[in-house]
Parts: structure tokens; sequence; C-alpha cells
């Protein structure tokens, strides 16, 4: 068993860059003086629940599905009208390619989101969802089945 909890353990002191390279590094993002509309219309049409909110390359925001219902929805407001840069989250955490995937699901779970800008300097380097940790955690632990299962079989090298 101690070495089924040191390869899961492994596997979350694991750079988030691996995530990075495996699911690509492009990002569908917004300038703040977009409407809101095109935003989530954007959003609806890539199947994103965030989108990161860009001056230039440097990232000033988020906007989320989140921010819409509670900022646009429940306050009233027109989409079409109301600009990104009006209801985006502006104090974002972000992390760098250097991150540990534990640091990273952490830092989600203590703030209470589900996608997390990932950049380099200040330009932003990619995005990580809650989803795309999950399936590297599930991945991990469908490795540490097979090495048991190997182990238990007396395949296991070593």
């Amino acid at each position: 068993m101690a070495i089924a909890a040191a390869a899961a353990r492994t596997r979350l002191e694991e750079r988030i860059g691996v995530i990075l390279q495996e699911k690509g590094e492009s990002v569908w993002s917004i300038p703040a003086d977009a409407s809101v509309y095109t935003a989530i219309k954007m959003m609806a049409d890539q199947g994103i629940g965030a989108v990161p909110v860009l001056e230039g390359s440097q990232l000033i925001g988020m906007l989320s599905e989140r921010d819409y219902a509670r900022k646009v929805v429940l306050e009233g407001r027109n989409s079409r009208e109301t600009l990104v840069g009006d209801i985006m989250t502006t104090s974002v955490a972000t992390v760098t390619a250097e991150s540990t995937i534990d640091e990273c699901m952490r830092l989600m779970t203590a703030k209470r989101i589900r996608h997390l800008p990932v950049v380099r300097g200040e330009q932003l380097a990619g995005i990580v969802s809650i989803g795309d940790l999950v399936n590297w955690i599930i991945s991990a632990q469908q490795e540490t089945i097979e090495h048991l299962t190997s182990y238990i079989g007396g395949s296991y090298p070593g």
C-alpha cells in the first residue's frame, strides 16, 4: 500500500505545466470592452464556463457564468449593453506552470473557483479547469490500480 500512496502523492506533486502540454495552451479570451452578450455567446459556442479578459496580452480579469448570473441576470442588466469590464472578476488567482497539481487543487478549493489561469510572467499561458485536475487524478488512480494489480499478481517489476 505504501507503493500506491507514494505513486498517488508523486502524481499530485507533478507540475501543472504537464496538463497544459497535454491539453494545449490555446485559450479563448475576450477584451474588457466587449459586450457581455458577445462573451456569453462565445463561451456557449466553445463549451467553456469562463473566459480570461485580456488587455493586449495581459490578464486583467476573468468572466465566468457565475459573474453573468450574479451581476447581469440578478441585477436586471442587459447583456448586450453591459461591458465585460463592468462585471468581470478582477482579483484573479493565478499559478505558474511550475505550480503543482496539489497546489492548484488547494487554491481552487480555497477560492471556490473552477478555472485557474496559468501565467508565464504577465502573459497568459493557459487555463486549467477543475475538470482537468479531476481527470488527471482519475488517470493517476488508474495507474496506481494497474501497478497494484501487477504487484499482487506477481508481474510487478522489481
